[in-house]
């Protein structure tokens, strides 16, 4: 089951990411993956996440008679040392970095940024969450100024 979920969350995820990065930027995309994507992944991990803690599906997710939690790293540790916590936790990184992916999309469109710039940062976002956005607000910084220039 889990191998399962696993592969359709990664699979939802990269139809999304090819919307965001290959597809214009219509309202209707960009509405397709902030609900469709980011939101069915947050459901999913929201629902998940609820029936793993509740001991509902994979009771051994509590680790080495530690219980599970996010209040201490043995905890964390137990949570992610089941199929079903691995799963929820990738999850959550898919579902947040699809949102930070479509923030910076957004931002770039709105900062007039060619898309052929945008695709690295986005394929970056994608792969490595935290390091496409570092990447992003870099590159978008100069450009942020200067409109905050005009704005005053």
């Amino acid at each position: 089951m889990w191998n399962s979920l696993f592969g359709i969350a990664n699979i939802w995820a990269m139809i999304f990411w090819a919307i965001l990065v290959l597809l214009p930027r219509k309202p209707l995309a960009l509405s397709a993956v902030f609900y469709a994507g980011v939101g069915l992944l947050c459901l999913a991990y929201a629902l998940l996440l609820g029936l793993l803690l509740g001991g509902v599906v994979d009771p051994g997710a509590t680790g080495e008679g530690a219980a599970s939690g996010f209040t201490s790293i043995e905890g964390v540790r137990g949570i992610f040392m089941s199929d079903g916590g691995v799963t929820v936790g990738w999850i959550h990184y898919l579902a947040f970095d699809m949102f930070v992916g479509l923030w910076i999309a957004r931002d770039a469109d709105q900062k007039q940024f060619s898309r052929l710039v945008q695709a690295p940062v986005l394929l970056l976002t994608f792969m490595a969450g935290p390091a496409g956005l570092l990447v992003w607000m870099a590159i978008r910084e100069k450009r942020a100024r200067k409109g905050a220039r005009k704005g005053a």
